[in-house]
């Protein structure tokens, strides 16, 4: 079962004077459940703005996306969250969190936005604080926790939903070469156990390395096969 397609996508930004960016050109890719797929490339090559197309958080110029079984292009902007708060979890280099609510708040808040009740959201993000490593850390301050603990709860709070789809932005990117390794093993066991679709972007090689399928980007194309 294919989960996410794309054909032909390509995205444009304008740019005042001179010919627009070209950020993602012409990008065919499928993905299918349960799979692992990684797209590296350096800083500037497109893949940041390819995610945030898989997420429906951009629209392209060009091209279609099927997330899910459903055409991007045909949903509303309500209906693209709706998607990604139901079945799409999402981590972020920054870490996405925030500074005021305690950290089982963080993670819960997906489930807070879908209505779910207090005691629900409680007992599943404390289950889901347990399997990253933090069961002690649910009332915990943000500003009380390191880097690596800080992106562990940025994953928690992707899978407290139980997606079908997670997408990563450089989900080890703000990490020392320890954290680093950890975070990444950690995302990759959890999205394993729940047979989900792990799309991740990044530099670094060795992250890449351990995908089902390695894609390269430069320049906002996309190729399959390790970079040389």
């Amino acid at each position: 079962m294919t989960v996410i397609t794309c054909r032909w996508l390509t995205r444009r930004y304008a740019q005042r004077g001179i010919d627009p960016v070209v950020a993602v050109d012409s990008v065919d890719l499928e993905v299918e459940a349960g799979s692992f797929v990684a797209i590296e490339g350096p800083s500037g090559s497109g893949k940041t703005t390819l995610l945030g197309l898989l997420a429906g958080l951009e629209a392209p110029d060009e091209g279609s996306i099927t997330l899910l079984g459903h055409d991007l292009s045909r949903l509303s902007g309500a209906e693209r969250a709706r998607l990604r708060q139901r079945r799409v979890g999402i981590v972020f280099q920054s870490f996405g969190l925030i500074a005021s609510l305690r950290v089982g708040e963080n993670v819960g808040l997906p489930l807070a936005l879908a209505g779910l009740p207090e005691a629900a959201r409680q007992a599943r993000s404390r289950a889901v604080l347990e399997e990253v490593g933090l069961g002690s850390a649910f009332g915990a301050r943000i500003d009380e926790l390191s880097g690596g603990e800080r992106q562990r709860v940025g994953i928690a709070r992707a899978l407290v939903i139980e997606p079908a789809v997670i997408l990563a932005d450089e989900p080890t990117g703000s990490l020392d070469e320890d954290n680093a390794a950890g975070v990444l093993q950690l995302l990759t066991d959890a999205v394993r156990r729940r047979g989900a679709s792990l799309v991740l972007v990044t530099h670094d090689p060795a992250s890449a390395s351990r995908a089902d399928h390695r894609y390269r980007m430069r320049d906002g194309r996309l190729t399959a096969g390790v970079p040389a």
